[in-house]
C-alpha cells in the first residue's frame, strides 16, 4: 500500500544524468556550517562521538545520520539542518566514529549497522533535553543505519520518535556493492577506498600491531574491504554476513512509525533489493518514494533559497500527524 506511484521531484534539464546530479552539490553547493555548536559524548566503551547541534529554542528535534565517509559537514546534511532550522527545527547532526575529524579510540569504526551508536547519541537527547517530537533522518548509509534502527526497535521504539526520512539508501548492502563494484562507479569506489585507508594508517599509528595495510593496494571494491577490514573489526564472519545482517531491507517489516524512503531511479549507488518495493507494498508504515532522477543524495533543484528538493520533501512528510 505505501508505494508512492508518483515523485515531483523533475531534475534542471541540463542535470538529467545519475553521476553529474550526485558529483554536482559536493563541487558546487556552498553552505557553511559555522553556526554547528560541537559537543563530545563519551561512550561505555571508552570512545567518542562527535555531535553538532542548530538550535532554534525548538520542542522539536530532527537527528541526522550522514552517509558512508561523510560527515555532519557534508552539504546534504548542512543543507537539511538549514531547512530544518528555518521550518521551525532544531536538528543534531552526528558524526560516526573517525568520521568528525579525528581517529576514534577504539579499532572498531563504524559499519552500516551500528545502531548501538545512534541509539546512544538518540538516548542523549531525550534525557538531557525536553523535546516533545523526534525524528530520524538519513542520508545512503546512514539511511540504511535509521532503517535498520527502526526495525530493531520496532513497537518498542521511543514514544518520541515520531517519524523518519530516509535517502538513497543501499537497502541490499549486497546489491549495492556490485554495482559500486562496476567500471562505471570506480571514482566513487577509488574516493571512498583512499579515505579508507587514511583511517586504516591512523589507526595503525594508534594501535601498532593490532592493524595493518599490508598489501592494501590489492583492495579493489567493498567485498575486499569487508572481508579485511569491517568484518572482523565488527564481529561478522565475512562480508556476506554483514551484508546479510545489516541489510535493511529484512527490518522494513518491523518499522512501526512513519518512514519515507526515496530513492531515485538514477541513483549509481544502488540497484535491485535497493529499491524495497515488495516490503514496502506489505508494510502499513514505511512508504517508498522512486523520482525518476535525482542522483545519489542530489534531488539538485534552483532556488533563491538554496534548498534542495529533499529537503521540502523531508519538511513536508514531517509536517503530517
Amino acid at each position: 500500500m505505501p508505494l508512492l506511484n508518483k515523485s515531483n521531484y523533475q531534475a534542471p534539464f541540463f542535470l538529467q544524468n545519475g553521476h553529474v546530479q550526485s558529483i554536482y552539490p559536493s563541487l558546487f553547493r556552498k553552505f557553511d556550517a559555522g553556526f554547528y555548536q560541537r559537543k563530545r559524548l563519551y561512550t561505555h566503551d571508552d570512545d567518542f562521538l562527535d555531535i553538532d547541534w542548530s538550535k532554534t529554542g525548538s520542542k522539536k528535534l530532527a537527528i541526522i545520520s550522514h552517509g558512508l565517509e561523510g560527515s555532519s559537514h557534508r552539504q546534504y546534511v548542512v543543507g537539511m539542518v538549514n531547512m530544518l532550522n528555518r521550518n521551525g527545527w532544531d536538528a543534531l547532526a552526528w558524526n560516526y566514529r573517525s568520521c568528525s575529524g579525528e581517529i576514534n579510540r577504539q579499532l572498531r569504526f563504524y559499519n552500516s549497522g551500528t545502531i548501538d551508536d545512534l541509539e546512544f547519541v538518540i538516548q542523549h537527547a531525550v534525557k538531557t533535553m525536553s523535546y516533545q517530537r523526534i525524528v530520524l533522518i538519513g542520508f545512503s548509509m546512514g539511511g540504511n543505519l535509521t532503517l535498520v534502527y527502526l526495525g530493531n526497535k520496532g513497537s518498542r521504539i521511543d514514544s518520541k520518535i515520531e517519524r523518519s526520512v530516509v535517502f538513497s539508501v543501499p537497502c541490499d548492502l549486497k546489491a549495492s556493492t556490485r554495482e559500486l563494484a562496476k567500471f562505471k562507479n570506480k571514482i566513487y569506489m577509488r574516493q571512498f577506498l583512499i579515505t579508507l585507508h587514511q583511517k586504516i594508517r591512523a589507526k595503525m599509528e594508534l594501535m601498532p600491531g593490532l592493524i595493518n595495510d599490508d598489501d592494501y593496494h590489492l583492495i579493489r571494491n567493498f567485498k575486499d574491504y569487508d572481508d579485511r577490514y569491517t568484518a572482523p573489526l565488527h564481529g561478522f564472519k565475512n562480508a556476506e554476513d554483514y551484508w546479510n545482517k545489516c541489510s535493511s531491507n529484512q527490518f522494513i517489516p518491523e518499522i512501526k512509525i512513519p518512514t519515507l524512503i526515496v530513492n531515485a531511479r538514477n541513483d549509481p549507488f544502488i540497484a535491485g533489493g535497493c529499491y524495497p518495493i515488495k516490503e514496502t507494498s506489505n508494510s502499513k508504515h514505511v512508504y517508498l518514494e522512486i523520482p525518476k532522477s535525482g542522483g545519489h543524495v542530489g534531488f539538485i533543484q534552483f532556488k533563491k533559497d538554496k534548498s534542495y528538493w529533499s529537503e521540502e520533501r523531508a519538511i513536508e512528510f514531517l509536517k503530517h500527524n
